[in-house]
């Protein structure tokens, strides 16, 4: 054997196989690719899954199918991503519901949301809305506080994700009152039961919940962010309504199956990132929800989650909220 040669060859294939990952990434997508969704058709993942998924296939020429696996606080749909093929056409559009709250809410997950995951890229950030039926009797904020406070523990919050559920965890440890919490699926069903009379209060993204204010049907006591939603400007943050210290919000993300190759990964990060700042994707879900477009790199979404998880660990020990 010429051994002389050997570096040649080594070069040889090395080239060969980024060759081979460029190719891919060039290719890439060949068929039809699958969003999960772990939340039901409406919620506000499910809207921004189906503007991201028409981009894309225009992008594409491929259709991007929406699968809603809703229930069990988003282990279902987190689940059935995370077992899928690490092949690119299976891409988890989720929260931090199931990648960064669900740790720190139940003692055992059917997933890990890191080791079982492949970041991709952030998608959004937005604030919610604290809404009441529009026949309650509380006009704002500090009304819904001192009704709470006459009798502690008979008025309910319902919630369908974790975002919903600290943050109305965390309007009770701040605002000093006592709410009974009541767990939906998702937060369209929690909104249908508080247009109902059912449930009291609930604290909820814009997507879901401003049509039904806009409506006239719920009225919008607060609002979860820093700042004031610019679809709700006349409607004050819950900070200024009088709750020092609130400011909790949600994001959205999307993964891939652990293993799914790099050059793969590259590629859907190339058409979520364009996706989201699409006109077509502002026009359907961003600028109609109030949400933030927030894209990364899948380095930066590492990074990202985990300084969210430390936070909402934070929050939610805070709370007092033992593991279930």
């Amino acid at each position: 054997m010429n051994y002389k040669k050997l570096p040649n060859l080594f070069l040889l294939a090395a080239c060969a196989v980024v060759a081979t990952g460029a190719s891919a990434q060039s290719q890439f997508p060949e068929k039809p690719i699958r969003f999960v969704v772990p939340f039901a058709s409406g919620t506000a993942t499910d809207q921004l899954a189906r503007a991201l998924g028409q981009a894309v296939t225009q992008e594409t020429k491929h259709q991007v199918i929406v699968d809603n696996k809703p229930g069990g606080n988003g282990f279902i749909g987190a689940s059935e991503a995370a077992r899928a093929a690490p092949d690119g056409y299976t891409v988890f559009i989720t929260t931090n519901t199931t990648h960064a709250a669900a740790e720190h809410l139940y003692k055992k997950l059917p997933y890990d949301p890191v080791k079982d995951f492949a970041p991709i890229t952030g998608l959004g950030k937005g604030g919610q809305i604290m809404v009441v039926n529009s026949q309650f009797p509380s006009a704002t904020v500090k009304d819904f506080i001192a009704l709470a406070k006459k009798d502690p523990g008979k008025l309910t919050f319902g919630s369908g994700s974790s975002s919903s559920r600290i943050a109305g965890e965390l309007f009770q440890q701040l605002a000093g009152v006592q709410l009974l919490h009541v767990p939906y699926k998702s937060n369209t069903f929690a909104v249908t039961d508080l247009l109902g009379g059912q449930i009291q209060m609930m604290i909820t993204d814009s997507a879901t919940g401003m049509p039904h204010v806009k409506s006239g049907k719920l009225r919008a006591l607060g609002y979860s962010a820093k700042t004031r939603s610019p679809l709700a400007p006349d409607v004050p943050t819950i900070e200024e309504a009088g709750v020092k210290g609130y400011d909790i919000g949600y994001w959205f993300a999307a993964y891939a199956p652990a293993k799914t190759p790099q050059p793969i990964i590259a590629r859907l990060n190339e058409l979520l990132t364009k996706a989201a700042k699409s006109p077509a994707a502002n026009s359907a879900f961003y600028a109609t929800s109030g949400t933030e477009v927030f894209v990364t790199s899948p380095e930066e979404l590492a990074k990202f989650q985990s300084s969210e998880s430390r936070k909402w660990g934070e929050i939610i020990q805070k709370a007092g909220i033992e593991k279930e």
